[in-house]
């Protein structure tokens, strides 16, 4: 395994890692999302999913998150996230492990720059495991009360206690500029075989949400909703379950 750090367009810190397979059978980029870093138990679940499958993994801290990398959570966004990835893509591109095309997995926030990016560049990717994933903005406001909704463009914060992380703020300019990312209406490009996972009890990206852009996928797609549980997978029992699933879908490609 190795670690490091690379500059991102904006000359800013982004942290690395690639675990490097001995008998590499392709390449893999994973994705975390909001709030949360490479180290994640679930991030590091679906990596080593790809590992033992003969994979290569890079796996980073996007900026503006918990992780490692520069930045303050409060100015996260879909762009910083999208454009950390293409960066790191851009930087694998000098290395001896990187090949085309490549297997994106991403969740949540992390799900949908995986999949935007796939849609820019569908000739570059392999393979598509968005999990839980951000699909627009419409569908994003419906999992807030009209009331929060208002409260937080009024203000421009968004306040929420989210336990071990302590007390977050997100400003307003979150929620404006996910306007510019709709996977629903590019998603004709994504004509790669696409792996699709979402909790049962998931209140941030719904099933129900998921399935409409499953509907409309044109290509060779999974997708499958894990009983009981919620929006990240914590809990053994479900990381178990998305391992299996990962994994067969990976050895099937």
């Amino acid at each position: 395994m190795q670690k490091l750090f690379i500059k991102n367009r904006k000359n800013q810190n982004i942290s690395v890692v690639v675990e490097e397979s001995e008998d590499q059978k392709g390449l893999a980029f994973v994705m975390h999302g909001l709030g949360d870093s490479k180290d994640s138990r679930h991030i590091k679940k679906f990596s080593k999913c790809f590992l033992d499958n003969n994979y290569t993994v890079v796996r980073f801290d996007t900026t503006n998150t918990f992780g490692e990398s520069d930045g303050v959570f409060e100015d996260a966004n879909i762009t910083n996230y999208y454009e950390d990835l293409e960066d790191v893509i851009s930087w694998s591109k000098t290395k001896n492990f990187y090949q085309e095309p490549f297997i994106l997995c991403g969740h949540s926030l992390g799900a949908i720059s995986s999949a935007f990016y796939a849609e820019n560049y569908p000739e570059k990717v392999k393979a598509l495991a968005p999990f839980s994933t951000v699909v627009n903005v419409e569908l994003s406001k419906q999992t807030y009360t009209k009331e929060d909704l208002a409260n937080w463009e009024k203000t421009g914060w968004l306040v929420e206690d989210w336990g071990a992380q302590g007390k977050i703020r997100l400003k307003w300019s979150y929620m404006e500029e996910k306007e510019k990312y709709d996977l629903i209406k590019k998603a004709d490009k994504l004509i790669m075989p696409v792996l699709m996972i979402v909790g049962e009890l998931d209140n941030c990206t719904l099933p129900e949400h998921q399935r409409i852009l499953f509907d409309v996928l044109p290509g060779k797609k999974e997708i499958h909703i894990i009983k009981n549980a919620p929006h990240t997978f914590r809990e053994s029992e479900h990381l178990k379950e998305v391992y299996g699933i990962l994994d067969s879908w990976i050895k099937n490609l």
